[in-house]
């Protein structure tokens, strides 16, 4: 039997695309320069790749999940143009402020789990990457590494305590150097 990978959750909005608050429609999609090779070595190192986005414009009524899944289709195959794949997304639809709150609103793991669970990955090989603290902060929970990339939306709060308590990268390619480098 062979191993169970090792798997990187990525945030989407600031990490992977640009960050368009409430992305509804797939022509606003925009890669981060350098995400693509950044995933495609994680993939041809055998990492999985996985999306773990908080969409609460759903909730809110900016956006459908009929958009959100043209957008998902449409950040795919930008990918899928340089080699680089995304094995699995997973969003949470959610906002405490409409209905309550739930398990699978970043920072909380429901939705890591469920990827860990799907896919038979590794627990113990895990790393959470965004440009928010609660992008990160799952990692204490998975007990893996957490690493923020920060972007024009984060806020230096955030990025302090990143650098206190995980880690910071200047982008996610010099994230997925150390990920490479310490695996």
């Amino acid at each position: 039997m062979s191993r169970p990978r090792p798997v990187v959750f990525l945030d989407r909005d600031g990490t992977i695309i640009a960050d368009m608050h409430y992305i509804a429609r797939p022509e606003e999609v925009a890669l981060i320069p350098g995400v693509a090779p950044a995933i495609r070595r994680l993939n041809q190192a055998g990492w999985a790749v996985v999306v773990i986005t908080n969409q609460s414009g759903i909730a809110r009524g900016k956006l459908t999940e009929a958009d959100y899944e043209q957008v998902r289709a449409r950040l795919d195959a930008l990918l899928d143009e340089q080699g680089a794949l995304i094995d699995r997304s997973y969003h949470c639809p959610h906002h405490p402020d409409v209905g309550g709150p739930c398990d699978c609103r970043k920072p909380g793991t429901k939705l890591h789990l469920l990827a860990l669970r799907d896919l038979a990955l590794d627990r113990r090989r895990t790393v959470c990457v965004g440009d928010r603290w609660r992008d990160v902060k799952p990692a204490f929970a998975l007990e893996g590494r957490g690493i923020l990339v920060p972007g024009p939306e984060s806020p230096p709060d955030e990025v302090e305590r990143a650098q206190r308590e995980l880690a910071t990268a200047s982008s996610l390619g010099v994230a997925v150097d150390r990920i490479l480098g310490a695996s």
